[in-house]
């Protein structure tokens, strides 16, 4: 939370005597009723900021005998981020595999810049951005090209304001994969991409999006229309997902194209960044002290895209053309000048991007000016002038009190009306004026000598070393006169520090006689000389100190693959800086088109330290394109990483690994199915690779081979008539590639495909048990040459219907099935069948059963309850079926305590009950009509709580869905 802020005013008025106030959105304010405002020093002081009152435009408006001039603008605005409003979970996406996707943010209320990013299921586990994966900073939505099995889950939007650094998370999202089958291929469809026109600041960042979603994944890529190509500076982020421009100049404007391309075809984007600039001076006026009926001619000239206008003001009030003064672009020209025209001038250049203001003095001559208050220092040498405006020129002469000065050794009277006194002491503070004299008249001006003492630095910052993040503060405070007005300033390598622009990192802190220096959160490329310069009204005094920062290394560079084998690969490289601490290792990292981003690798040595900059890889899969990176370590940490390595492909040797999870069965008759995990690709070793497959009859010596060819396949199917059903085989699958056969797995057992149960089930039966559910049992099989794995019962409204079919499986040597979720008062017609891995055997002869009609469609009204001690006493009216429900056979009470889950029952076939309740719970109480069709609607609950004794009685409102 924000708790002050200060606006500075800084102006060159000519006198040093002159007040300022300030402006909120053109409206004076009034510092005299406002506790929350002051100045000091000319700059605005806002205590205790609020939002709603201190938002806007604040202008310094300062006043000195010569006249007044205007500040540049100040806009005080207030960064927020409000919460997503509904905390409860997003409604659910639903994809097909391989369609692409975008999980909208819609971030909440807020001022200031935004950064977006995305939880996956729960935090830390953020969403990595890669070809596939893209968070636009524009919109914060995320975008995946081509939705995997893996994406499936809960993802959260993460928001963050950069002013504030507030946080906030929407609520889950879950993405859903659709079970209507896997989406097709289709040509790339760019969902992010940047406006058709986008202005863009001189030395801004500016930064275009493009993404787009496609099966395969497109691959993005940019070019200028101009076909110019990109200049070094320009970075591409997020696999070509972000262009990247840093330091726009009008070089950079252009039409810019981003294509998104997969195998089924691309489409592209396009949009044309302008350069604009805020003006900035050219050509400015100067001060200009003309005598009476002279021509004053004064111009501004400045630079800006778009090409700025101009204005002028005097004393802050807006110059018009009219009788003397005329005014074109920049010039203003007054034909004969009159007293009235002296004043304060400013040109006003200004486009939509920035107003800038030049100011200057117009001094009309024929009478002299004032003077001003003067300090010193005890022991140095002043000097005091008398320079009168005046035309003709006038004669001075200087008085010290009522004294009229005469030169000494200490005092030198200069003929252009200059007093010099040397050598000051406390006896020289005095009064001082001088009078000047013309045929116009006589003026005089007067001033005060205030004689200080010499201001000492009693604290001294020193020369450091620290490390990159950590915070310190330089001190610098003296001891000085009370009476003088003090100020301390910074400056960082020759440049003064700017509190207000850089106030992410350096701060001023302390009183009046301190101006240390905090700096917070530094940076490498903080290091330097750092100067500390105290000014008084009467000295300058400085004291400064070095400042070195450590950090992590600098990315090594040169990464290069000097020799490769199928298991390894020679790296040399050369080092980055070691911001200040000496580089003491190395860690080398791989990446390849399997690997899920960079992983670190073993070398030889397995330490690789600071003076070495070549290793070797080791443990490379054969045959795969490999990409290397290095990244350095010294005592404050790791550093940043290289740039990767040109791609680089192992050589080829046999296959090392065998198809693992080898087995089968199943098929149909005189067949045998064997099956097995694929080799992945990475472990393939070379091009031509395939698979051998080799079987026996256990017990038997020779293996019979097949060869498939097809790297993806991981199923074959050896069909021979004289194959016994069910009967085991030996099997092993092994690799081979061009360059030899590989190992093969380990011998599994497996069994050819069996024939169907030759008989179907008897005695099959069945009854209604509700109007949803048929009970169906029959007589289990005898032992039959075909094994018997379990029972299928299929069911159906009318043979005419075949969409009607039901089907329900049960595995073991079970008789009796319940089917359920069947439709009221309907005919349906049922078979029952064995069956094993080969099928569904013969079924036995069709029967039908009708379900019961359907429960009532009312609940018991008309509930009353009494209740006498722990005695409740319930009545309702009876429930009367219709004619096409089934008939009511009693009613169902059920209760219910507060806090336990478990539901207790009373059936009865009255329209009354009893219950005995403890004293110490709340109870919740619902009646149900039962009939053979089921349990029918349950009453409106009835709410009993903690009893007490009394007696009451309560009629129940209407129904309500069963709890």
């Amino acid at each position: 939370e924000i708790c002050q802020h200060v606006l500075f005013c800084f102006f060159q008025i000519p006198c040093l005597q002159f007040r300022q106030i300030w402006s909120l959105n053109g409206t004076l304010i009034d510092l005299g009723n406002d506790y929350r405002r002051h100045m000091s020093g000319g700059s605005l002081i806002i205590s205790n900021l609020d939002k709603d009152q201190d938002t806007g435009v604040y202008q310094c408006t300062a006043f000195s005998t010569w006249g007044s001039i205007l500040s540049r603008r100040a806009s005080l605005q207030f960064a927020y981020l409000d919460n997503f409003k509904s905390q409860t979970v997003r409604s659910a996406v639903n994809v097909r595999e391989g369609q692409g996707v975008v999980l909208l943010c819609g971030p909440p209320a807020h001022s200031g810049e935004l950064s977006f990013a995305w939880i996956f299921n729960e935090y830390p586990h953020f969403v990595q951005q890669d070809s596939r994966r893209f968070i636009s900073q524009e919109t914060g939505s995320l975008y995946i090209a081509k939705v995997e099995p893996s994406d499936v889950g809960n993802y959260t939007c993460v928001v963050n304001n950069t002013v504030t650094r507030e946080k906030v998370l929407s609520s889950p999202t879950p993405l859903v994969l659709r079970s209507d089958g896997v989406m097709g291929e289709y040509e790339p469809k760019i969902e992010v991409h940047f406006p058709d026109s986008v202005p863009a600041a001189k030395e801004s960042v500016v930064k275009l999006e493009c993404f787009a979603l496609g099966n395969p994944v497109p691959e993005i890529s940019w070019r200028r229309t101009s076909g110019v190509p990109f200049p070094s500076k320009v970075k591409m982020k997020n696999s070509n997902g972000v262009l990247e421009i840093p330091n726009f100049q009008q070089e950079d404007a252009g039409t810019y194209e981003c294509t998104a391309e997969n195998r089924r075809g691309k489409n592209a984007a396009r949009g044309r960044i302008s350069f604009h600039a805020k003006p900035h001076w050219l050509q400015t006026m100067t001060d200009t002290a003309l005598s009476i009926e002279e021509k004053l001619f004064w111009e501004c000239k400045a630079n800006g895209k778009p090409k700025p206008s101009y204005s002028w003001l005097k004393n802050g009030e807006q110059v018009v053309t009219e009788g003397q003064v005329q005014i074109e672009n920049g010039a203003l020209s007054i034909a004969a000048l009159n007293l009235s025209d002296s004043g304060m001038y400013q040109c006003v250049a200004e486009n939509k991007h920035g107003i800038i203001y030049s100011s200057a003095q117009l001094m009309v001559l024929g009478n002299l000016d004032n003077g001003c208050n003067l300090d010193s220092r005890s022991g140095s040498e002043v000097t005091l002038e008398c320079k009168p405006q005046a035309s003709p020129p006038a004669i001075s002469l200087w008085k010290k009190g009522n004294e009229i000065l005469q030169r000494t050794e200490r005092i030198t009277l200069l003929s252009n009306g200059t007093l010099k006194i040397a050598n000051v002491t406390k006896r020289d503070a005095a009064t001082y004026t001088c009078i000047a004299k013309n045929q116009f008249g006589t003026a005089s001006t007067t001033g005060r000598l205030l004689v200080t003492e010499p201001t000492r630095i009693t604290m001294r910052p020193t020369n450091m070393e620290i490390i990159v993040g950590e915070s310190i503060v330089l001190p610098c405070q003296i001891a000085c006169d009370p009476a003088l007005d003090v100020s301390f300033s910074w400056a960082f390598n020759g440049q003064l520090i700017d509190f207000q622009r850089d106030s992410n990192h350096f701060e001023r802190v302390g009183g009046s006689i301190s101006g240390d220096l905090m700096i917070r959160n530094i940076q490498l490329n903080h290091g330097g000389k750092y100067v500390c310069v105290i000014e008084t009204d009467v000295e300058s005094l400085s004291t400064s100190a070095i400042l070195v920062v450590k950090g992590p290394p600098g990315p090594p560079d040169k990464v290069s693959v000097e020799e490769i084998t199928d298991s390894t690969a020679q790296l040399s490289w050369t080092p980055g800086r070691d911001n200040g601490s000496p580089i003491t290792g190395y860690i080398i990292q791989a990446r390849t088109p399997f690997t899920v981003g960079w992983q670190a690798v073993d070398t030889v040595p397995e330490v690789v330290n600071g003076n070495m900059l070549t290793a070797t890889v080791v443990g490379l899969n054969a045959w795969v394109e490999y990409e290397f990176r290095v990244v350095a370590r010294n005592a404050v940490g790791l550093g940043e990483p290289s740039p990767a390595s040109t791609k680089t492909r192992t050589e080829d040797t046999i296959p090392d690994t065998a198809p693992t999870d080898v087995g089968g069965g199943g098929g149909t008759k005189s067949e045998l199915v064997i099956t097995w995990e694929p080799v992945p690709e990475e472990l393939q070793n070379g091009e031509g690779f395939g698979y051998i497959i080799a079987f026996r009859p256990v017990g038997t010596v020779t293996w019979t081979r097949a060869v498939i060819s097809t790297t993806s396949v991981s199923r074959y199917v050896f069909r021979n008539d004289t194959i016994p059903p069910f009967s085991p085989f030996d099997v092993k699958v092994g690799a081979y590639n061009n360059r030899g056969e590989g190992p093969f797995s380990s011998i599994a057992n497996v069994y050819s495909a069996e024939e169907v149960p030759s008989v179907a089930p008897k005695r099959v039966r069945a009854r209604s048990v509700s109007a949803a559910q048929i009970e169906v049992i029959w007589e289990a099989l005898p032992a039959l040459a075909e094994r018997v794995l379990g029972y299928e019962v299929v069911y159906w409204e009318d043979d005419t219907k075949p969409d009607t079919i039901g089907k329900v499986r049960i595995s073991g040597n079970y008789t009796l099935v319940n089917i359920t979720g069947l439709k009221a008062n309907t005919v349906y017609y049922l078979s029952v069948a064995a069956f094993n891995t080969a099928g569904p055997g013969p079924q036995s002869a069709p029967i039908n059963t009708t379900t019961k009609k359907p429960p009532p469609d009312r609940a018991p009204l008309n509930i009353q309850w009494n209740m006498i001690g722990s005695t409740l006493t319930l009545h309702w009216d009876p429930v009367v079926a219709a004619e096409t429900e089934s008939k009511v056979t009693g009613y169902l009470v059920l209760l219910k305590r507060h806090r336990y889950n478990d539901i207790n029952t009373i059936l009865t076939n009255k329209t009354t009950v009893e219950l005995s309740l403890s004293t110490n719970d709340n109870y919740l109480i619902q009646i149900k009509a039962t009939s053979e069709g089921g349990d029918g609607v349950g009453s409106e609950p009835i709410h009993i709580h903690k009893l007490s004794e009394f007696t009451v009685v309560f009629p129940s409102l209407c129904c309500s869905p069963s709890f």
